[in-house]
C-alpha cells in the first residue's frame, strides 16, 4: 500500500496520467479531507459545560435578587413598627429555588387465584405503580421535563440591626414578626441594637 501510494505521488508530481480508478479514489479523497476541514466537529462537553456556568450563574444571581428583595421588604415592615426605628436586615438562605418536576403515575393491578389441596381457592393481588416525568415540548422541538411549580428557598438565619434593638419588647416583637414571616426557630434570629453615629 505504501509502494502504491508513492508511486501515485511520484506519477503526480511527472503530471503523468493516473489510471481512471486512481484518479476517482484521489478525487474522492479530497473530497472527504474538504468536508472534514470544513465542517468540525463541535465539542459537545464544552458546550454543556458553559451551558452548566451559565445556567449556575443565572441561578445565583436570581438568588441574590431573591435576597435582597426579602432583606428589603422586611426592613421596610420592620420600621412601621414603633419603637424599632432604622433597620437593616441581612438574610441568608438554605438553598436555590426548587423546581417541583410533574410525575404521571401509572397503577397496575393483578390477581392470580390458586387452588388449594383441600379443595378450596384463595386468591392474591400484587399491585405495582411507576412514575415516570412528564416532559413538555418547546418551539424548536427539544423536550424538557415539565415544572409543575417552584419553591422558593428556605431561610436559614436572620440578623436585624435596629435603633430600637436594647428594648426587650422591641425585640421580642421583631421576633414574632420574623418568626411569623419565614418560620424560622427564634435561635436563628439575632437582634442587635445600630450603634449610633455622632
Amino acid at each position: 500500500m505504501e509502494n502504491k501510494l508513492k508511486e501515485w505521488l511520484s506519477k503526480i508530481r511527472k503530471n503523468e496520467k493516473l489510471p481512471k480508478k486512481n484518479q476517482i479514489l484521489i478525487v474522492f479523497l479530497i473530497g472527504v479531507l474538504l468536508l472534514v476541514i470544513a465542517f468540525p466537529v463541535p465539542e459537545k462537553k464544552e458546550e454543556q459545560t458553559r451551558q452548566t456556568e451559565k445556567k449556575t450563574q443565572t441561578e445565583d444571581a436570581q438568588m441574590s435578587q431573591y435576597q435582597e428583595y426579602l432583606e428589603t421588604r422586611t426592613a421596610q415592615a420592620l420600621e412601621e413598627v414603633e419603637g424599632v426605628g432604622k433597620v437593616s436586615v441581612m438574610i441568608t438562605l438554605k438553598s436555590s429555588a426548587q423546581k417541583v418536576i410533574e410525575k404521571d403515575q401509572q397503577s397496575t393491578s393483578q390477581t392470580t387465584e390458586e387452588e388449594d389441596s383441600e379443595g378450596g381457592t384463595r386468591s392474591t393481588q400484587d399491585s405495582s405503580s411507576d412514575r415516570t416525568s412528564v416532559y413538555e415540548q418547546s418551539s424548536d422541538g427539544s423536550q424538557s421535563p415539565y415544572v409543575s411549580k417552584e419553591l422558593t428557598p428556605e431561610v436559614e438565619g436572620v440578623i436585624v440591626i435596629a435603633d430600637g434593638g436594647d428594648n426587650a419588647i422591641v425585640v421580642q416583637n421583631i421576633t414574632e414578626a420574623v418568626q411569623a414571616l419565614f418560620g424560622v426557630e427564634a435561635h436563628k434570629i439575632k437582634i442587635m441594637k445600630r450603634h449610633s453615629t455622632s
